[in-house]
C-alpha cells in the first residue's frame, strides 16, 4: 500500500509517499481502507522527531481516519466487512489502509459523508475527555477555548453550545472570530489586539469563566489563572507557548482552582475505548441532529502531505485539513 513516510526528522519536505507493507490485524482489530485522514498538530511534532508513536502503533503519522472495513479479527463482534466507520488511531492514518483496535472505531454518523467523518474522532475524543469527562463542564457554566478557529476550537464551540454553555474564544484575526461567532461562540476576543483577561472579566462581571481549554501552556498560564472563576478548572492540551513559566500560587488557594493536563495519543487502549464509548453516547447524537457540523478547510491528496503540513503550520486555516488517499 501507499503511505506517507517521515524520511528523517525535519520540515514538511521530509514527508514522502512510499510503497510499504500492508498492515496485519490482530484478533481484536479491524483493517480499514482509508477514505480520509485529518491533520493534527501532533503530526507536525512527530515529523520533527519530538512525538513518537506509542509502542505497537504504525510509524506513519495520522491520528484519525474514516473508511470502510476490509477485514475483521476473530474476536471482533460489532463490526463486519463493508461497514462505513471512522476511528481514533495511535498512528498510521496517512496511508491507504490502517489496522485499529475494534474498540477505537465509531460508526459513520447519520447525515455525514465518509470524508466528512474523518474530521471528528480526534477532536471529539480530545474535547469530550478533557473538558467534559475530567473538568466536568456543565450546563449554565462559562467556557473559554483558546484557538477557537482550530479543529479543536471549532468542535469545542459547537459541542459546548449544544450542552448549554456560554462560550468565549480567542483567535488572531477578525475573519476567524467572525467564523467562531457564526458557529455559536458568544464572546470573541482577538488576542492580538485585546487583553483576553480584561475582556473575560468585563463580560463576567469580574468573576471569570468556569473552564478554560488551553493549547498554549507557559505563555498563557498566569493569564489563564487570572481569568478563572471560583472553583475554576484549567485544562492544558498543548504547549505552543512554551513548557515553563512563573506563576503566583495565591489564586489557587483563594479561588480553589484546579489545573489538569492530558494528551490523548499515549493513553492506554482501555482508556481510549472508554472515551470512544462516551463520545458515541454523548457527541454522536449532536452530530446526527446537525447541531455539531464538520468544519473542513481544505483537502489534499496523500502526495501533497508536505503542502498540508505547511498550511497547518501557517495557522491560516479554519477547522480541519484532510488528506485523501
Amino acid at each position: 500500500m501507499k503511505a506517507v513516510v517521515i524520511t528523517s526528522p525535519g520540515g514538511p519536505e521530509v514527508l514522502q509517499v512510499q510503497i510499504v507493507e500492508d498492515p496485519e490485524i490482530k484478533d481484536d482489530q479491524v483493517l480499514i481502507k482509508v477514505e480520509a485522514t485529518a491533520l493534527n498538530r501532533a503530526d507536525t511534532l512527530q515529523r520533527k522527531g519530538s512525538y513518537p508513536p506509542p509502542p505497537g502503533s504504525p510509524p506513519y503519522p495520522g491520528l484519525e481516519c474514516s473508511g470502510i472495513i476490509l477485514q475483521v479479527g476473530k474476536d471482533v463482534t460489532r463490526w463486519k466487512v463493508g461497514d462505513q466507520v471512522c476511528a481514533l488511531l495511535g498512528g498510521g492514518g496517512y496511508a491507504e489502509k490502517v489496522a485499529v483496535p475494534a474498540a477505537h472505531v465509531l460508526p459513520l454518523p447519520t447525515g455525514l459523508s465518509l470524508k466528512e467523518a474523518a474530521s471528528f474522532p480526534e477532536v471529539a475524543c480530545t474535547v469530550w475527555s478533557t473538558v467534559f469527562m475530567m473538568s466536568k463542564l456543565s450546563e449554565g457554566e462559562s467556557f473559554l477555548v483558546h484557538g477557537g478557529s482550530s479543529g479543536i476550537g471549532t468542535f469545542a464551540i459547537q459541542i459546548a453550545k449544544y450542552y448549554g454553555v456560554k462560550v468565549f474564544v480567542t483567535a488572531g484575526s477578525n475573519e476567524k472570530l467572525a467564523f467562531c461567532k457564526d458557529i455559536g461562540a458568544d464572546v470573541c476576543i482577538n488576542y492580538k489586539t485585546e487583553d483576553f483577561v480584561a475582556r473575560v472579566k468585563e463580560e463576567t462581571g469580574g468573576k471569570g469563566v468556569d473552564v478554560i481549554l488551553d493549547n498554549m501552556g507557559g505563555a498563557y498560564f498566569q493569564r489563564n489563572i487570572d481569568s478563572l472563576n471560583f472553583d475554576g478548572r484549567l485544562f492544558i492540551i498543548g504547549l505552543q507557548g512554551g513548557v515553563s513559566t512563573q506563576v503566583n500560587l495565591g489564586s489557587f488557594l483563594a479561588k480553589r482552582l484546579t489545573v489538569q493536563g492530558a494528551g490523548l495519543r499515549n493513553r492506554s487502549p482501555e482508556n481510549k475505548a472508554e472515551i470512544i464509548k462516551e463520545v458515541e453516547k454523548n457527541v454522536w447524537p449532536a452530530i446526527e441532529a446537525n447541531k455539531v457540523k464538520p468544519v473542513i478547510y481544505k483537502s489534499f491528496p496523500l502526495s501533497q502531505a508536505a503542502e498540508a503540513h505547511q498550511l497547518m503550520e501557517s495557522s491560516q486555516h479554519i477547522g480541519k485539513i484532510l488528506l485523501v488517499p
